[in-house]
């Protein structure tokens, strides 16, 4: 999967030259290390995490961390590892939910343009899966799935002048983005986990979130795997916050 990612970085353009022009020695190291040295370490492997997964987490990391040109260079990858398109909607899609429309907007774009340069008709099918009537009700049961029992109610919880946000946040993040189609909660939890991992400065969303996905079946060395996977797109700092956070709320599930 990671040679059609070599070359395209190579093939990147800087103003009139290629990246392999202007800057060959950096294109060697960060190809050598990030498409071969990180998805061949053992350390940063899992049984559950296939090239289409991998493509997945990467994509949703590149949202996060707001790489656009890599993200244009690692769809076209992406979509011949077995990411579907309506996958790759649903990625970009439940982004708004994490990072807001003004940061997801121009990955939408790109993911259209991609699309259309390859011939794959828009609209894609409609995955919703609610109405504006259900939606807040349906919200809530995906965050008792995710979350587990107490988040019944959590939507009239909570001091008076900020209920209104978990309201939003049962009827809008889980009602509106969850409850659709195209990936499940496995899926979902694990994007979710590269959104804010690559983002940063969400370390309590990143512990509670870290929680969800153990819950939902996505054990601890997967999600190691994920973030390591990830970290040549967002650093050291941020992936060493990622894994100090999976640690934490892997001593909490533990504990319960």
């Amino acid at each position: 999967m990671f040679d059609g990612l070599r070359n395209a970085m190579n093939k990147f353009w800087n103003g009139d030259k290629t990246l392999a022009e202007t800057d060959p020695e950096f294109v060697e190291l960060f190809s050598n290390f990030a498409y071969d040295e990180v998805i061949n370490e053992p350390g940063a492997n899992h049984p559950d995490l296939d090239d289409a997964t991998r493509a997945m987490a990467i994509l949703a990391t590149l949202i996060g961390c707001q790489g656009i040109d890599e993200y244009a260079l690692m769809l076209p990858v992406a979509l011949d590892a077995g990411v579907t398109p309506i996958e790759t909607k649903e990625i970009v899609y439940q982004a708004v939910a994490y990072l807001g429309v003004g940061r997801v907007l121009p990955f939408l774009k790109a993911t259209n343009d991609i699309f259309e340069a390859r011939n794959i008709a828009l609209p894609l099918a409609p995955q919703s899966t609610t109405t504006p009537k259900n939606r807040a009700e349906a919200g809530e049961q995906a965050q008792i799935d995710i979350f587990g029992e107490h988040m019944r109610g959590f939507a009239q919880s909570g001091p008076a002048e900020t209920r209104h946000i978990n309201k939003w946040l049962a009827g809008n993040c889980f009602g509106d983005y969850y409850t659709r189609g195209g990936l499940d909660h496995r899926r979902r939890e694990m994007i979710t986990l590269c959104y804010l991992a690559a983002q940063g400065g969400c370390e309590p969303q990143l512990v509670a979130h870290a929680g969800a996905n153990l819950k939902v079946g996505n054990e601890k060395t997967l999600l190691i795997a994920v973030v390591s996977q990830c970290m040549p797109y967002i650093g050291y700092p941020r992936t060493l916050n990622a894994i100090r956070c999976i640690n934490e709320a892997a001593a909490k599930a533990a504990e319960a």
